[in-house]
C-alpha cells in the first residue's frame, strides 16, 4: 500500500491554518497575482517567442492558445488543491495526499528539473538582454567570453550568475521585500509589453501573416511544445500557501487571473511582432522584441526600452521561481525525504536561508557554464508529467476525501482533470523519443534516491524531531 499523508495532516504539520512553520503571512491577493505574473512572464515571451515562431510561423498564436488550454485545465486542478491544501509543497504535497509518498518524491524530483532548468535557462536569457541594453545605452557589449559559458564556446556567463545571486539576496532578506520587488517588476514588464503591442500594431501588415501555418499541423504541435515553456511558473503561486494571508480564497483566484492575463498578453505580443515585420524575421532571432521595435521605429532607443523591460521581467522570473523551489524543498525536508537543512527557517528573516543559498549555488553553475538548449525539452516533459499527476490527484482526493473543504472546485469534473491529463500526454509525446528516454533515466535515478534515502528517513517512519514543528505537535496528534 502507498504511504499517503492526509490533507489534514499536511496542513497540521505545516501550521498552514496558523503561522506556517516559522513563515509569516504577508502576501495578499494582489501580491499573489503579481507573484504569478512575475513567475510566468519572462524568458518565454522575450526570448522563447522566436523559437516558437520558427516552428509554427504566424500560427504560433494557435500554439500559444493550445499551450494555454493545457495549462488552464491543470490550473483548475491547482486552484482546487491549492485552496484545499494551503501548504508550501505545491504539487509535491498534492501528490503526497492523493497518490502516496513515492509518487510525491518523484514529483518533487521532477520539480527540481522544472524549476532548476527554468532558473538557469531564464538567467541565460537575461544575459542576452543585458547585452542588448548595454548596446542601446553605450554602444558596447560585454565580452563574449563573459556572456556565455563553455557549452556555447566561451568561458563564463557572468550576467546569469549575477541575476541568480541578486535574487537569492532578496529572498534571504524576507518574503515581504521579495513580494514588493516582484509586484514592481510585474508592473514594469506589463507596461513594456503593452507599449510593444502599440508599436507593433502601428506597423501591422496583413500580408505578414501569410502563409499562416507554413509547417502545417506538425508545426503547430511543435510550436505548442515550445510555447508551453512560456507558461511554466504559474504553479509557483501554490508554493505561497503558508505565506499568503488568506490562501484558501486567494490562491485559486490568483491562479485563474494570471492564466487569463498571460494568455491574452502572449497572443497579442505574438501577433504584433509577426504582423509588424513577418514571421521569417522573428524566427530564431535573439532579443526578438527589441529587434522588432528597432525595425519599426528605425531607432535603437525603443529597442533599448524593450531590453530594459526584458531585463526587469526575466529577473522577476528568477526571483519567483527560486522562491517556489526553496519552499518545495522545505516541504520535502519537513517530511524527511531530503536532508533537514532545507527546512530550517531563520527566526530573524522568517526565510529558509540555508536552502536558498544552496539553490542559488547549485543552479548558478549550469547557468554559468552549460548550454541548456539540449535540456529544455527535458524540463518541459518533467513539468507536463507533474501537471498530469496533479490532475490525477484531484480525482483521487475527490474519492478519498469527499468531505475536504474546497474553496474552489474544478468545473466539469471529472472531464476537466481528464482533459488536463490528455493535453499533457499529447505535449509530452511531441517532445520526441530522445527526450522520453532521457526522462525515463531521470526518473529511475530519482526512484533510486528515494529508496536509498527518502524512504528510510520519511517522517511516516521516523517522527520529526520535536524542535522542527513545535507549534504543530498537538495538531498532528489530532490529525492522526
Amino acid at each position: 500500500m502507498p504511504r499517503i499523508k492526509s490533507p489534514h495532516l499536511l496542513v497540521a504539520e505545516s501550521g498552514a491554518d496558523r503561522e506556517g512553520h516559522g513563515l509569516k503571512r504577508t502576501m495578499g491577493l494582489w501580491q499573489l497575482i503579481c507573484f504569478g505574473v512575475g513567475a510566468i512572464v519572462g524568458t518565454g515571451i522575450f526570448v522563447g517567442l522566436s523559437d516558437s515562431v520558427a516552428q509554427a510561423g504566424p500560427a504560433v498564436v494557435v500554439s500559444f492558445i493550445l499551450a494555454a488550454i493545457t495549462c488552464v485545465f491543470t490550473a483548475f486542478s491547482f486552484a482546487e488543491l491549492g485552496g484545499a491544501i494551503p501548504v508550501s509543497g505545491s504539487s509535491y504535497s498534492f501528490a503526497y495526499a492523493g497518490l502516496g509518498e513515492s509518487t510525491a518524491f518523484l514529483v518533487g524530483w521532477c520539480l527540481l528539473l522544472e524549476y532548476g532548468i527554468s532558473i538557469s535557462a531564464v538567467a541565460v536569457g537575461w544575459s542576452q538582454y543585458v547585452n542588448e541594453l548595454l548596446h542601446s545605452l553605450t554602444g558596447t557589449q560585454l565580452p563574449a567570453a563573459l556572456s556565455a559559458g563553455p557549452g556555447d564556446g566561451e568561458i563564463l556567463n557572468l550576467p546569469a550568475v549575477i541575476v541568480i545571486a541578486m535574487a537569492s539576496v532578496l529572498l534571504v532578506r524576507g518574503v515581504r521585500e521579495s513580494a514588493r520587488a516582484t509586484a514592481a517588476m510585474a508592473a514594469v514588464k506589463l507596461v513594456i509589453l503593452i507599449a510593444f503591442c502599440a508599436i507593433g500594431y502601428s506597423a501591422f501588415k496583413d500580408g505578414n501573416l501569410t502563409p499562416f501555418s507554413p509547417a502545417g499541423l506538425g508545426g503547430i504541435g511543435a510550436g505548442t511544445t515550445a510555447a508551453f515553456f512560456s507558461y511554466i511558473g504559474f504553479d509557483a503561486i501554490t508554493t505561497a500557501g503558508e505565506e499568503a494571508k488568506n490562501p484558501r480564497r486567494d490562491i485559486p483566484i490568483a491562479i485563474l487571473v494570471c492564466m487569463g492575463v498571460v494568455t491574452l498578453l502572449y497572443c497579442a505580443v505574438a501577433v504584433a511582432a509577426i504582423g509588424a515585420i513577418g514571421g521569417d524575421q522573428v524566427a530564431g532571432r535573439p532579443a526578438a522584441l527589441s529587434y522588432v521595435v528597432n525595425e519599426v521605429t528605425g531607432s535603437t532607443i525603443g529597442g533599448g526600452v524593450i531590453a530594459f523591460g526584458a531585463v526587469v521581467a526575466i529577473a522577476s522570473v528568477v526571483l519567483a521561481v527560486m522562491y517556489g523551489q526553496t519552499r518545495i524543498l522545505m516541504s520535502m525536508s519537513r517530511d524527511g525525504l531530503i536532508p533537514r537543512v532545507f527546512e530550517k527557517v531563520s527566526p530573524r528573516t522568517a526565510t529558509p536561508v540555508a536552502g536558498t543559498v544552496i539553490v542559488a549555488v547549485v543552479f548558478a553553475l549550469p547557468a554559468a557554464f552549460a548550454s541548456l538548449d539540449a535540456v529544455v525539452n527535458l524540463s518541459t516533459i518533467g513539468t507536463l508529467a507533474v501537471m498530469a499527476v496533479v490532475n490525477i490527484a484531484v480525482i483521487a482526493l475527490r474519492r478519498r476525501e469527499p468531505g475536504l473543504t474546497r474553496s474552489f472546485r474544478v468545473p466539469l469534473y471529472p472531464v476537466g482533470p481528464l482533459l488536463g491529463v490528455a493535453f499533457c500526454l499529447y505535449l509530452m509525446y511531441e517532445t520526441g523519443w530522445t527526450t522520453w528516454i532521457q526522462f525515463a533515466v531521470f526518473l529511475v535515478v530519482g526512484f533510486l534516491v528515494y529508496l536509498g534515502y527518502g524512504r528510510q528517513h520519511s517522517t511516516l517512519v521516523r517522527p520529526a524531531p520535536a524542535e522542527v514543528t513545535p507549534a504543530a505537535t498537538d495538531a498532528v496528534r489530532q490529525a492522526v
